[in-house]
């Protein structure tokens, strides 16, 4: 039996029903068609899938959707748009920190609630913050530079 689940994603109140064994990334994928946060893993260790929860990043393909009842998702599509990226998203793409660009929604979403934290991290603070993300195309250098300088730094 289906489940009504109330959670603001992006800025907006959405009421979506649910299976109880729903997990988050896949009602963000199916059924509000949120395509930016990617699958991976689906063992939390990949981090193509993180987005924000009550501005936390967590691997949504392991919070069980109903988890999210009353709480507020941000997901890549929150962060900016094509006619109006976010810093860090103009930043990721200036450094070449982009390859294939799957795993980049993950990386900008914990590098986007690093910054809200901590507006001038360290270089080990930006490399702690993406610990959980993994590329597989460009390496790690590209990415921290691209973090440093959406900083300001």
């Amino acid at each position: 039996m289906k489940e009504t689940l109330h959670m603001t994603v992006n800025g907006e109140s959405v009421a979506v029903s649910v299976h109880p064994g729903a997990m988050l990334v896949d009602v963000l994928r199916e059924d509000l068609q949120l395509l930016g946060t990617k699958i991976g893993c689906r063992e939390g260790e990949c981090g193509a899938c993180t987005v924000l929860m009550d501005g936390k990043p967590v691997a949504s393909c392991m919070v069980p959707a109903l988890k999210a009842r009353g709480c507020e998702i941000k997901t890549i599509e929150g962060v900016g748009t094509g006619e109006r990226p976010h810093v860090l998203q103009q930043s990721f793409a200036r450094e070449g920190a982009i390859q294939c660009g799957y795993c980049t929604p993950g990386f900008i979403m914990s590098a986007y609630a690093l910054l809200q934290e901590n507006p001038k991290p360290s270089e080990q603070e930006i490399r702690e913050a993406i610990s959980g993300n993994l590329c597989r195309c460009t390496g790690y250098t590209r990415i921290v530079s691209a973090i440093t300088k959406a900083s300001g730094q």
